[in-house]
Parts: C-alpha cells; sequence; structure tokens
C-alpha cells in the first residue's frame, strides 16, 4: 500500500500540463506562422509583378527586419498593458486587503464556495491561504492571476521577434537559392510545407489534433499567398 501511495506521489510529482506552456507557445508560433506567411507572400507578390531575382531578395530581407520589429513592439506593447493592468489589479487587492481584511476572508471563502467546498471548510481554507499569503491567494482566485501566466513583456516580445525570423528565413533561403524561372512554385510549394509543419508542430505541443491543426494553417496560407499573388500580378509592370 505505502510501496503504491509512494509511486503515485512520485508520479504526481512528475507531472506536467500543456497549459503552463501557453504563453510562450502562443507568441512562438504567431511568430514563426507570421513570419513564414507573410515573407512568402511578400516575395510572391513581389515576383509576379515581374522584378528581376535581386529585388525579390532584396524585398525578403527587408520584410524580415521589419516584420520582426513590428512583432517584437506589438507584443511588447500588448503584453507590457496586461502587465500594467495586472500590477493595478494587485495594488488595489493589497489595499483592500489592508483596509478590511475580514471582507477579504469572507470574499475569497464565497469563492471557495462556489467551487463547491462547504462554507464551514471554505471558510479554514481561506483563513489558512491568507496567513499562508493573502494577497497571492487572492491574485490566484480572485483576480485569475498565477505565476504561470504572468504577463512578461520581454520574453513575448524576444520569442515574437526570434520566431518570425526564424520563420521569415525558411522562404528567404528558398527564394536565395531558387533559380529565377522555378522561384514561384518553389517558394509557394516550400512555404506549404513549413506551414503544415509548423502547425502539426503546434497543435501536437499545445495537445490538439495534428492533422486539423495542420490542415488549418495550410488552408490559411494558400490562401493568403495566392492574394498576394494576385494583386501582384495585377498591378505589376
Amino acid at each position: 500500500m505505502t510501496t503504491k501511495m509512494t509511486t503515485k506521489m512520485t508520479t504526481g510529482n512528475r507531472e506536467q500540463h500543456r497549459i503552463g506552456r501557453i504563453g510562450w507557445l502562443r507568441a512562438a508560433v504567431l511568430g514563426a506562422n507570421d513570419g513564414i506567411l507573410s515573407t512568402a507572400s511578400l516575395i510572391l507578390g513581389v515576383a509576379t509583378s515581374h522584378a528581376n531575382h535581386t529585388n525579390v531578395v532584396i524585398a525578403g530581407v527587408a520584410g524580415l527586419v521589419a516584420g520582426a520589429m513590428s512583432m517584437a513592439a506589438g507584443e511588447y506593447v500588448s503584453v507590457h498593458s496586461q502587465a500594467d493592468t495586472e500590477r493595478a489589479e494587485l495594488e488595489l487587492e493589497r489595499s483592500e486587503i489592508k483596509a478590511d481584511n475580514r471582507g477579504e476572508h469572507a470574499e475569497l471563502a464565497a469563492i471557495y464556495v462556489t467551487r463547491g467546498l462547504e462554507p464551514a471548510l471554505a471558510k479554514q481554507v481561506a483563513q489558512q491561504l491568507m496567513a499562508h499569503d493573502a494577497l497571492g491567494a487572492h491574485a490566484r482566485d480572485e483576480l485569475g492571476i498565477s505565476e504561470a501566466f504572468t504577463a512578461r513583456p520581454v520574453q513575448a516580445a524576444l520569442a515574437s521577434a526570434g520566431s518570425f525570423a526564424a520563420g521569415a528565413a525558411m522562404p528567404l533561403l528558398v527564394t536565395f537559392f531558387a533559380p529565377e524561372p522555378t522561384l514561384l512554385p518553389l517558394i509557394s510549394g516550400s512555404s506549404l510545407v513549413f506551414l503544415t509543419g509548423l502547425g502539426a508542430l503546434a497543435a501536437r505541443a499545445g495537445g490538439a489534433p495534428v492533422v486539423a491543426g495542420a490542415l488549418r494553417v495550410a488552408f490559411w496560407g494558400a490562401l493568403a499567398m495566392a492574394v498576394t499573388a494576385g494583386v501582384g500580378a495585377l498591378f505589376g509592370t
């Protein structure tokens, strides 16, 4: 019996949930997907406008640099705004705990009652948690702020910029080495392969259906590249 309990506890200690990956996974997948798709679409649009190979490569490099910086700046501003909101909420909660500690105990206990605890047990849990870390208990159970989901602007910005650049480098390398007559089919085909692989990888890492995730990314990627190539052909010289 003791051995079984020990084994179960050991297994539980090693248990890992994918939900903890959601912050960096979202930023990394979004960045890489956007890097592949926007750069490939830009290259196709310029190529179908009858630009020469050198100009197509230059456009791809410019797209990589501009896109990476845009992703970093946008992610930083967005996540920093979230972090500012979290700090403001925590400061407000800290002042409420200081001003009305008894009321905050009751508020926390009421939350546990709505989650299924008996009132007496909920009150006891609230007292023990607030004695240990009052602000942490309210941040987690009242505001929904936890360590796993805390906003990290710099981390999000670096992840977005780095993943965008890595994604954009794929079609750009194909463009650099591809012969000009076969540039369009090579960029289209390789980019769809990259997007499908990324969709499958993201789905697997997040525990979602792999085939559905891959096909979803491939479909929207093909649509975006087709539209951009059409615009380039329509307005090209």
